[in-house]
């Protein structure tokens, strides 16, 4: 199969191949008997109508179309091992000619894999490993949390004022620069006034307010806002207190932990420790693994990323994005709006973290070779079987892991798991 290797600059790579006249017919036909096989043609029993018959109820055109992805398919493979590439990505394809009664023409353009030139000494780097134990203030406000799942709300009798501690039901709308802001209103918003979260000052301004009473304040959002179109700055604030009740709080006693299956309050506690400590534990393994990869992405050199890489991994950033907001029960287009960005705006500010990604992507690849850290094959099986098991009930699925392409991908995940547990033990101290 002819074809054109072009190499550029940044580890790019285009491939022009040509599929000669001949080897596109025999695409043709062989596209056109699985046309005939899925319709009826009158006087054919399905998959049995001759080549002219096909052509003239489909047309040309469209039996090509339907043998392009096979032949470029074919080409394309035959190709690379040709060349013997290694590429990284997508290949982004373009049909130059296509035609019947004509040879195709179509480009591939990939991104080389970039190569480490100089990777950084992970032996003589080190990172501090920070304490696990679970600080008092987490430990109370885990208390708190669970002995509201048992508090009990009463409605104040007539005539009571709101005080600290009590819950409100509100009626609030906020505004800036006299415009409503997106999800500034709500008809019965619950205020719980003991909770720290509101925005500074909004708890003291409603404070003493009777049900049915209206307060009108102007309160300036945290610097540090989510929102960063609202960080800074005044807002107006148009509250009606529509009912006020009153919170008790149970003791954690012991029938308060006997409420929850177990036997006492110290056993209660114990249990609570238990769980902030493994908590604790793995927000320090994912943070001791950021930080030991950053560090090391950042002291290595590497060749230049093509665009098209960079632009791919932004892509899957986007992703993974738009999933953690559906996740999260909202809407893509109105969490644009919440952060006053534009799709294109979180591009450019994913690109430093995409290339870093790609970076500790490179270094976890060169650490693995260096060591000669690969998953052993009970390793991946048991990996592959663990996963089977929580999709017994879809035969589809549970073939498709045990697939050579899953499988493959399972391996990946085993080595760089496994890299992770090395530099962990070679660096934390």
């Amino acid at each position: 199969m002819p074809y054109v290797v072009e190499k550029s600059e940044k580890n790019r790579v285009k491939l022009t191949i040509t599929i000669p006249k001949e080897a596109v017919e025999a695409g043709m036909r062989h596209s056109a008997e699985h046309l005939s096989e899925d319709t009826t043609i009158p006087g054919f029993r399905p998959g049995k109508a001759p080549y002219e018959t096909i052509v003239q109820r489909y047309g040309e055109m469209k039996i090509l179309e339907a043998a392009t992805e096979e032949l470029i398919k074919a080409a394309f493979v035959e190709a690379m091992l040709d060349e013997d590439l290694e590429t990284v990505g997508q290949p982004y394809f373009n049909m130059v000619k296509l035609a019947p009664g004509n040879e195709m023409v179509f480009t591939a353009e990939m991104s080389l894999m970039p190569e480490v030139k100089k990777l950084a000494d992970y032996k003589s780097f080190s990172i501090k490993a920070e304490s696990t134990t679970p600080s008092p203030e987490t430990i109370e406000q885990a208390k708190t949390d669970l002995t509201r799942m048992k508090m009990k709300e009463t409605r104040a009798e007539a005539g009571r004022v709101l005080a600290q501690g009590d819950k409100a039901v509100v009626k609030l709308t906020m505004k800036k620069d006299g415009v409503e802001i997106e999800g500034g209103s709500s008809e019965n918003h619950g205020i719980y006034t003991n909770e720290p979260h509101y925005i500074p000052g909004f708890v003291e301004k409603i404070i003493g307010a009777k049900e049915g009473e209206e307060r009108l304040f102007t309160l300036k959002f945290p610097a540090d806002h989510y929102q960063k179109h609202l960080a800074g700055k005044d807002l107006d604030f148009h509250v009606k207190v529509n009912e006020i009740f009153t919170l008790d709080i149970p003791a954690l006693d012991d029938e308060f932990a006997k409420g929850l299956g177990l036997p006492s309050a110290d056993e209660l506690m114990k249990k609570l420790h238990e769980n902030l400590s493994a908590e604790k534990i793995e927000q320090e393994n994912r943070r001791q693994e950021k930080e030991l990869l950053e560090l090391l992405a950042e002291k290595s050199t590497f060749d230049e990323f093509s665009d098209l890489l960079v632009n791919q991994e932004i892509d899957k950033m986007v992703e993974e994005l738009k999933q953690w907001v559906d996740k999260n029960g909202m809407e893509w287009d109105k969490y644009l709006v919440s952060t006053n960005k534009s799709i294109t705006e979180i591009k450019l500010d994913f690109t430093p973290q995409a290339i870093i990604r790609l970076k500790v992507a490179l270094v976890l690849n060169e650490v693995a070779k260096l060591e000669k850290i690969t998953p052993t094959i009970e390793e991946v099986d048991h990996e592959l079987d663990e996963l089977a098991k929580t999709i017994e009930n879809n035969p589809e699925a549970k073939e498709y892991v045990y697939s050579p392409a899953f499988r493959e991908r399972i391996e990946h995940q085993v080595r760089n798991r496994k890299t992770l547990e090395f530099l962990k033990k070679t660096m934390v101290k």
